[in-house]
């Protein structure tokens, strides 16, 4: 590997993840927390469960950040003709079209990410902080790795509010506690966007949308001039789709689905 992929965007920022991961975890520890009081205790069981949500915390980060999130093949393999030769099923009036940068056909609900260079299936958003795009295949692990961390954070509020103690002279005490009370503005911080974020994909995975759905549907074509979204399919139905994959199916085939519901006539 070559020097300067050590400086690429992702090593960078995946570092910077663990080291301030690990550093937070290193102050709760350091410092007249509860964590500390149960380990001087010898109440082990809670500091480790802290510790293996953290690690889990991680590794799900890097699940996240290093997989596929659904990358359109440029080159289709068997089983991607047959699913080109679905798209027969759209309407005519919403005719799929070729990504002018990969020159891919781009089945319903990808697009291309600028900073991958890649058309997404199902895309959902570029995560500057994961430095990967979120799609069909990542999406769920994702939402589970906002869960877990909200967890954490919280968690880590909570220790670190337990080790402050303020006092005077404030000279004195930003020496003793200063760290602690900057570690528990950065977890403030940093749970108030988690929990946002949480909550945020939670409504659009009820409701079986995407981000970029949600914030451009008046610019994509297979919504743009309807009033609903197509590919709802009810609450149970979206959330077996979403975590379990279940019914299976094309985008291409739940909205000819649509298409039939909404043309039938009445009885």
């Amino acid at each position: 590997m070559a020097p300067w992929a050590l400086l690429s965007p992702g090593v960078l920022v995946r570092t910077g993840h663990t080291v301030l991961t690990w550093g937070i975890t290193l102050v709760l520890f350091l410092h007249d927390t509860e964590l500390r009081q149960w380990e001087e205790q010898g109440e082990l069981l809670l500091p480790l469960t802290f510790l293996l949500l953290v690690l889990g915390s991680l590794l799900l980060y890097f699940a996240v950040s290093l997989m596929d999130p659904g990358y359109v093949n440029v080159q289709p393999q068997p089983q991607e003709e047959l699913k080109e030769e679905q798209t027969a099923m759209v309407p005519p009036a919403i005719p799929l079209r070729r990504c002018r940068y990969c020159l891919v056909l781009q089945p319903l609900r990808a697009r291309h990410c600028c900073e991958c260079r890649r058309c997404v299936r199902r895309y959902d958003h570029h995560c500057p902080w994961m430095e990967n795009c979120v799609g069909e295949r990542n999406h769920p692990l994702f939402v589970v790795y906002l869960a877990l961390q909200l967890v954490v954070l919280l968690w880590g509020l909570y220790l670190a509010w337990s080790g402050l103690r303020f006092f005077q002279p404030w000279g004195l005490w930003l020496r003793s506690s200063g760290l602690l009370f900057a570690t528990f503005l950065l977890l403030s911080f940093f749970s108030l966007v988690a929990s946002l974020l949480l909550a945020s994909h939670l409504y659009l995975v009820a409701s079986n949308t995407t981000t970029w759905e949600f914030i451009s549907s008046h610019r994509i074509a297979y919504l743009r001039q309807r009033p609903s979204n197509p590919f709802d399919r009810g609450l149970t139905r979206n959330l077996a789709h979403f975590f379990c994959g279940w019914p299976s199916g094309s985008w291409e085939t739940l909205w000819a689905e649509e298409e039939e519901e909404g043309s039938s006539p009445a009885v």
